[in-house]
């Protein structure tokens, strides 16, 4: 039996295996004409990318003519297949151009047995050399990103291969005796088998999973009871109006609810015994680290704790093995990091831990040992690039154990503390699960979803794993704001895809629209028309975070934060694309960029002076000068250029105003309620915002700097980002641009047998 390397593209339930030329949907089979399965092999192979109809019809029908109907017919044909519902999320019809398979790729490599022996073609003087780090799954977008020798090469009679295996060597000995050809035979058959034969690592090791959760809405930070048979969890309810702890037997479908308060309640995690679970009330009123019965009963507060958050998703409490304390993110002022605290459940007293670099956001999701020796937790320098860190309880300083600079969304021990899984854009765009030794090494990964999943929890028998799975869908929808454009046309999904868009902004003669989007697979920077109509990307950066797009006064610029260098950092880019031109070269986080009136400045949030603060830079690049001394995290110049607008932090409710020449910082708007930090956009009359009492019904509301009175604009039907930017104004204030979260649940399910 020898080993077949399979090549196999998967994108939401379906799998493509190009080597034994079949498409699976959840490991069943689905037939395809010869035709189909070329054309959709040809699309996915270019996925993300307009492939011109002329060149599709040239790879699907190398040898015949043939009309263009013909093409139609195949599309068609896949669209229904894929499923009617939602062919356009698969495959794109760009007019009088091409196609475009818009959903996520990822290509795998799988060595799987074979009882058919296939020998090189040594008549060929040409042997594919494939990559040899194909193991791991990569999107087209990232493999686009690489260069052509980093993917596959041809071995030439120019290489170093020996030279046995030359075309004309092989002519040269064919004359020998049929003894020496045979013994000739296996000696090439061994130098290809260790040298041309793809040298793939092993097939991801896919997960069996299981749904333990299917409600509306969210249900997230799951945790495992002591004995295995129950979880707690968060779940925002059936009406979606409020995370509040519950517990479900596994395998049963009706929760009990422990919780009612009309703040959130998250960060589910039970003690040892079994008897109560702690948890993390969110309000700024009466907020805390609370305990409950885990039958139900009356609560008790254990601590107070900081009440505004950064939107950290993932398990951030954490309970020890002997029952005695609590591991929790904690601090005291919003300029500090937060660190990790240990709580006394007997008194509330907290201790710190750990302590982060001054300027960064700090540590989350600790995670005490088996052994209650070590504490895992994440340290994150900037929201989008942190690494897993190691704390001797028994004395010590912490220790790095991961190196990827990237974000991270929740850790759990293996029940023998000797691995740590955990959620990590390591790969690409899409967080997935990995696992890593405690001693170090090389992550394994664990998961190949084409959605978010994150908050891994290990059941303490060890055969248990339970995670997030999400499904968020966020697009783009424009609402009519003045006149007579309200009653023609009031509401419309302008800019849609089964991916995040976000970010939108007009250009300032209002004909052109910039917008982050994952559509491609990776963060990227797109524009299209101001009616929605011809979207391009323009930016190809593969993989690290990358949004914030801000149009140039003139139009002819745009600037966006990305991590393409490791760091969070400021780049301008022409507005017809090209390269991205690097404004800022700190090694501090630089994000969220805003240009001035008159185009000569791009301001920024900046953590270089040890805080989060609103700092400039020239637009042709310099020095930056600082704008803000207490707090300063997104803002925008006013039409006039008298003002900077700006908001204070990661999920702190609130605007402010500082002269531009410099001066007093003064608050100017209360608002943000349920998260809403980054909705708001700046006009000549006012400020457009949105707010909620409840995170589901958010709405628009508008605050009128000649009046100072508040009004409201629209309600919506739908919850919105609380992580990405998401209005954006017509320069004639006729329309708004809104990101709503079309769709927004995430459920819980269980891999089980986990090892």
């Amino acid at each position: 039996m020898s080993e077949q390397v399979r090549h196999l593209y998967e994108f939401g339930p379906f799998r493509l295996d190009a080597t034994e030329r079949l498409l699976l949907r959840d490991q069943q089979h689905i037939p395809l004409t010869p035709k189909a399965f070329e054309t959709l092999l040809v699309l996915v192979e270019h996925g993300g990318h307009v492939i011109d109809k002329t060149e599709l019809m040239k790879k699907v029908w190398p040898d015949t003519f043939v009309e263009e109907v013909n093409l139609a017919k195949n599309v068609s044909s896949l669209r229904k297949i894929l499923g009617s519902e939602q062919s356009e999320h698969y495959i794109e019809t760009i007019p009088k151009r091409g196609y475009r398979f818009v959903a996520g790729v990822r290509e795998v490599w799988s060595e799987e047995s074979s009882p058919i022996v296939r020998l090189p073609d040594l008549s060929s003087p040409v042997e594919r050399w494939e990559d040899p780090r194909k193991g791991v799954a990569k999107t087209e977008a990232q493999l686009n990103a690489v260069s052509n020798l980093e993917r596959v090469e041809s071995i030439s009679a120019k290489s170093d291969a020996p030279e046995s295996l030359d075309k004309r060597s092989f002519k040269t000995r064919f004359g020998l005796p049929i003894a020496f050809l045979a013994s000739g035979a296996l000696v090439a058959l061994s130098v290809w088998s260790l040298l041309i034969r793809p040298n793939s690592a092993p097939a991801v090791s896919l997960l069996k999973i299981s749904p333990v959760t299917s409600f509306s809405g969210n249900e997230d930070q799951a945790a495992f009871s002591p004995d295995g048979k129950q979880i707690a969890f968060v779940w925002n309810g059936d009406k979606e109006d409020n995370s509040d702890i519950y517990v479900k037997i596994i395998g049963a479908e009706k929760p009990l609810r422990l919780t009612s308060n009309p703040e959130p309640d998250t960060d589910p995690t039970w003690s040892p015994d079994a008897r109560y679970i702690a948890f993390l009330r969110q309000s700024a009123d009466d907020g805390g680290v609370f305990l409950v019965p885990s039958l139900g009963g009356a609560e008790r507060k254990l601590a107070d704790v900081f009440p505004y958050r950064p939107v950290v998703i993932g398990n951030t409490l954490s309970y020890s093995p002997d029952g005695k304390l609590l591991a929790a993110p904690d601090k005291n002022l919003q300029q500090q990091p937060f660190s990790i605290f240990s709580i006394s459940i007997e008194t509330g007293e907290k201790t710190k831990l750990t302590s982060p670099s001054a300027g960064s956001v700090g540590d989350f999701f600790p995670a005490f040992s088996p052994d209650q020796k070590t504490l895992a937790f994440v340290r994150s320098v900037s929201i989008a690039a942190a690494d897993i860190y190691l704390l001797s309880l028994t004395g010590g300083e912490s220790t790095r154990l991961t190196f990827d600079n990237t974000s991270i969304r929740g850790l759990s021990w293996t029940s023998d503390g000797n691995e740590i899984v955990f959620a990590s854009r390591r790969a690409g765009s899409t967080y997935n699960l990995w696992k890593i030794s405690a001693h170090g090494g090389q992550p394994e990964r664990l998961t190949t979803a084409d959605r978010d999943v994150y908050s891994p929890t290990i059941s303490r028998l060890g055969n248990q794993l339970a995670y997030t799975q999400s499904m968020m869908d966020g697009n783009i929808w424009r609402i009519g704001l003045h006149g007579s454009k309200v009653q023609e046309n009031p509401r419309l999904k302008l800019i849609s895809s089964t991916q995040e868009d976000s970010g939108p902004q007009y250009s300032s003669d209002g004909k052109r629209i910039v917008f982050a989007s994952r559509r491609s697979g990776t963060f990227e920077i797109w524009e299209c028309d101001s009616d929605g109509s011809n979207p391009r990307p323009l930016t190809n950066i593969g993989g690290p975070l990358t949004g914030t797009p801000r149009w140039s006064p003139d139009g002819r610029q745009i600037a966006f934060d990305s991590w393409i260098e490791g760091n969070a950092d400021i780049y301008v880019i022409n507005a017809d694309g090209g390269k991205p031109r690097r404004l800022t070269f700190d090694a501090d986080e630089d994000i969220t960029p805003s240009w001035s009136h008159d185009g000569r400045w791009v301001y920024f949030g900046c953590t270089r002076s040890g805080t989060m603060q609103i700092w400039k830079v020239p637009a042709e690049g310099g020095e930056a000068v600082q704008v803000t001394k207490h707090g300063g995290f997104e803002g925008f110049e006013s039409t006039n250029g008298k003002y900077f607008y700006y908001s204070k932090g990661r999920a702190v409710p609130g605007i402010w105003r500082v002269p531009v020449g410099g001066g007093d910082e003064s608050p100017i708007l209360e608002q943000h309620h349920a998260g809403m930090w980054r909705y708001w956009a700046i006009t000549e009359q006012g400020i457009y915002f949105a707010t909620a009492e409840i995170a589901s019904h958010p709405s628009i509301e508008f605050f009128s700097f000649p009046t100072g009175k508040i009004t409201q604009v629209a309600k919506l039907d739908a919850p919105l980002s609380k992580t990405d930017p998401g209005l954006g104004v017509t320069p004639d204030g006729q329309w708004l641009l809104v990101v709503q979260m079309d769709q927004s649940g995430s459920d819980i399910v269980m891999a089980h047998d986990f090892r």
